[in-house]
């Protein structure tokens, strides 16, 4: 047993570096860990090698090592720190393998390090597929019927005996790492061969695809007492790895007797295998009867459990850590509520709905199909009064083209059954083409095996679009009408759309007249709180969310001007992940300290900015033109940040600004100045810095001279985009041609720019901070890599090793040069490209860049 006062240091361990089935959540958990055992004045000591994470910050830990979290490397700390204690449920996959390695080498005894929380020999029992199923038949619960196997012979055998079609994973593997369904032994024997490359144990298990997928939070202390802290259901059936699946919360479809059922089996196969602390039970429930197995059980925080942290404001990763020092239940107030203690379940008043990102577009070649391995890079969460309006904000916040369930017209499928059948990362705007087209629920039901209920609510949204595309024009659209598509989850947007028809150019006005109709007729959002106790009891927390199920406001505003309000980055995609969330978490503090009332708005549930107590007001909601508006009408705050959450809030800058928002820091003006390709080329000339040589698209002809001009390579470039989406180098004319139409099709109604591109050059980067056009701090990086490759691709160095003195000289003259002429006030990030001492300005962001925390650390 622990005793407290024993326990003067821990050791925590990181997730390392941000990678599919392993990303913002672990940055989260631990910090708010870390946070939990600093209360308590015991030292903390952090290996995490992730320089852009929050919790790699001054402040958060005592003590941070930037180190592989590898058994070596947490050796070497563990020596020289002698810490008495060490978590290893906070950083993912990562940590626990690397804890149960060294548990099992002997370094934990030997320096007489304490496991808090579950003891290793429990997670091995949950980790390791034999001894878990060998565990849980000692209470009689069913596992999924499989054969751990060591070579490919083994694994026919094992697939011969239990029958096809069965699932092939590698054991201790993150993601659904080398995983896959096989009907026959082909298949089998192209699964193995990758399976075994990540892992020596293989697992052969009967496949129960078609089967519903429920996970339960559950929570145990030292003393026994446990509580359920969030029941999850996913949208899709078996089959589709969770990460991957959209993920409603509380479920929806399950009876009451099959929700306690599992529930009380997650409570007694925790008590059993002897997790203190937080884990998560996920099942496999058969649609037609009360049959289920358990899947898995993660004895640490997991993507799930963000997740449940977020849908709850329960904070799990903060009660997970004080039950690993010894504290009982009963002993933590849930510090969300400040009212309830830890020992109360949450009791939901709302709807939670999960949606996966992918950015399997930026990828050449790649498969689009889900299945058990996990691909996808980001996830949002939508909270509504009903499951339409939650999945349909939800779809609007992945951002992926879409404006909700309501199909987009562009959206090709030659053969829906196929399509519907086989899961992509499109499926759900299939089954909306799908109705569209005359499908059943039923039909789609066979196809699809989603629960029918999902799809009836699905069909009625679709059948609500329908209704208003069959009117001509807005005084056509009752009040009513109108109302009932806002309960749905309707945006402006998607209303206009139904109604008027305009085309893309108009679609910013015919929003605009939706807004203000539905504002004449009272048709506006009110903002609930999430108070986990279905309200009854009184809590005062600080993250909201707007419905239009409801009719008043569960805050009062003081309209102080005192309110800061910053605009997060969303989810996480690649080009914008863990590094903005950093850049608004230290926005947010510095807002406190400066004495005004912090704001944040942001959806992504992985996130430190989304924690309860990171902010004095929490928006979990979207980052849409409309929501922002509806919150800042509200608000009415002093100014708005735009400048730290990437590039959704900069595109928002110029519309906001029209409509009179206090913009802090750089004008909106000169923001697209930078961003628009021409305007910014435009003013490079006027002041005489050079760049490369270029043209916008106006005609091809035009193009064409331009590039005869030139010659070859040359690069296309779209405004207003993250990443360099569409960005792609040329070398003859078919390519130019493909990627013209390509670029044409991402920027819409802004230019594309064909400008030179110069091979064998060197790329640099300015990252800096302005005060009315004056630089006030800044910092030189160079890249390893010729330019060329993409900087978040790039090896960067700082300080810089190989630049002329004269190069550097020239960088800061023409940074203050361009500081000057856009009037900075805040971030900024220009790109250079330097060969021999000739120095050309490839571009300049108007806000933090990735590389922020990099240099503000190593600085």
């Amino acid at each position: 047993m622990i005793d407290k006062s024993k326990i003067k240091k821990v050791l925590l361990l990181g997730s390392g570096a941000l990678k599919i089935g392993e990303a913002g959540e672990f940055d989260y958990s631990g910090s708010q860990a870390l946070k939990a055992i600093r209360e308590e004045g015991i030292c903390t000591v952090l290996v995490n090698p992730n320089i852009a994470t929050v919790q790699t910050s001054e402040g958060i830990a005592d003590e941070i090592y930037f180190l592989p979290v590898t058994p070596y490397f947490v050796e070497k700390v563990i020596e020289k720190e002698r810490p008495d204690g060490i978590l290893l449920a906070f950083g993912g996959q990562t940590a626990l393998n690397c804890g149960v390695e060294l548990y099992r080498s002997g370094v934990l005894e030997k320096y007489g390090v304490e496991v808090l929380g579950t003891p290793v020999q429990a997670i091995m029992d949950t980790e390791d597929r034999e001894l878990f199923v060998r565990k849980l038949d000692e209470i009689n619960v069913k596992t999924i019927q499989s054969q751990a196997v060591e070579t490919i012979e083994e694994a026919r055998k094992a697939a011969r005996e239990l029958g096809y079609p069965v699932i092939i994973r590698a054991a201790y593997a993150l993601g659904g790492l080398g995983s896959g369904f096989c009907d026959d032994e082909d298949e089998l024997d192209i699964l193995c061969q990758k399976a075994f490359s990540f892992s020596p144990q293989v697992l052969v298990e009967k496949s129960l695809k078609g089967w519903k997928e429920v996970e339960y939070e559950v929570v145990r202390d030292r003393f026994d007492n446990c509580i359920t802290v969030c029941n999850m259901e996913n949208f899709d059936p078996l089959g589709i790895h969770t990460g991957e699946s959209i993920v409603i919360a509380p479920s929806q479809t399950l009876t009451n007797s099959e929700y306690h059922k599992l529930r009380e089996l997650a409570i007694r196969i925790i008590r059993h295998i002897g997790i203190v602390g937080e884990c998560n039970v996920q099942y496999a429930l058969d649609p037609d009867s009360e049959d289920y197995r358990v899947i898995e059980v993660n004895a640490r925080l997991s993507r799930s459990s963000a997740l449940a942290s977020k849908a709850t404001g329960y904070p799990l990763a903060f009660v997970a850590a004080k039950l690993g020092l010894g504290y009982g239940l009963f002993d933590l107030k849930n510090s969300v509520t400040q009212t309830t203690s830890a020992f109360f379940e949450p009791a939901l008043d709302y709807v939670v709905c999960k949606i996966p990102r992918w950015d399997l577009g930026k990828f050449h070649g790649v498969s689009r199909q889900l299945g058990s391995s996990m691909k996808s890079v980001g996830e949002v969460m939508a909270i509504g009064r009903t499951f339409e309006e939650a999945i349909q904000k939800g779809l609007r916040m992945i951002g992926q083209g879409m404006h909700g369930f309501v199909e987009n017209k562009e959206l090709v499928i030659p053969d829906i059954d196929k399509a519907l059948n086989e899961p992509t990362d499109s499926r759900i705007f299939v089954i909306s083409k799908a109705f569209r087209q005359g499908y059943t629920v039923d039909k789609i039901h066979e196809l699809t095996k989603i629960d029918r209920w999902f799809l009836e609510k699905l069909y009625g949204i679709v059948t609500l679009a329908e209704e208003m595309e069959s009117l001509d024009k807005l005084e056509d659209l009752s009040p009513a009408l109108l109302a009932e598509a806002k309960l749905r989850g309707f945006s402006d947007f998607q209303v206009a759309r139904a109604v008027l028809s305009p085309d893309p150019t108009g679609m910013e006005d015919a929003a605009g007249q939706v807004r203000a109709l539905r504002k004449k007729l009272g048709i506006v959002p009110v903002v609930k709180r999430i108070d986990t106790l279905a309200a009854e009891y009184p809590a005062q927390t600080n993250y909201l969310y707007l419905t239009y199920s409801g009719d008043r406001h569960d805050i009062a505003y003081a309209h102080d001007d005192r309110s800061v309000v910053v605009l997060g980055s969303g989810a996480y995609r690649i080009g914008s992940s863990v590094e903005f969330d950093w850049c608004g978490v230290n926005a947010l503090d510095t807002i406190r300290k400066e004495g005004y009332r912090s704001v944040m708005i942001n959806y992504n549930p992985e996130t430190v900015s989304t924690d309860y107590d990171v902010t004095d007001r929490l928006y979990f909601d979207e980052l849409t033109f409309e929501r922002v508006m509806d919150i800042l009408e509200l608000e009415d705050p002093h100014g708005v940040i735009v400048s730290t959450g990437g590039q959704i809030p900069n595109n928002l800058a110029v519309r906001l600004a029209e409509q009179q928002v206090p913009i802090l820091g750089t004008s909106a003006q000169s923001i697209d100045n930078a961003e628009d390709r021409h305007k910014f080329s435009a003013m490079l000339d006027r002041l005489g810095i050079d760049q490369p040589r270029w043209r916008e698209l106006s005609s091809m002809d035009d193009i064409d001279g331009f590039v005869s001009e030139v010659g070859y390579p040359v690069l296309v470039r779209p405004s207003y985009v993250l990443s360099g989406a569409a960005m792609n180098v040329c070398s003859n004319d078919e390519e130019l041609h493909r990627f013209l139409e390509l670029a044409a099709n991402v920027s819409k109604q802004h230019p594309v720019v064909v400008s030179q591109f110069i091979e064998h050059a060197k790329e640099v980067e300015m990252d800096a901070v302005a005060r009315d056009g004056e630089i006030v701090a800044y910092a030189i990086s160079e890249h390893i890599e010729f330019a060329g490759v993409h900087s978040g691709d790039a090896t960067i160095q700082f300080p810089a090793q190989k630049l002329y003195v004269e190069t550097v000289r020239r960088i800061k003259r023409i940074s203050r040069e361009i500081a000057r002429a856009l009037n900075i006030s805040g971030p900024f990030n220009i790109q250079f490209l330097a060969k021999g001492n000739d120095i050309k300005v490839i571009e300049c962001n108007l806000r933090a860049s990735r590389s922020f925390p990099f240099v503000s650390k190593v600085l």
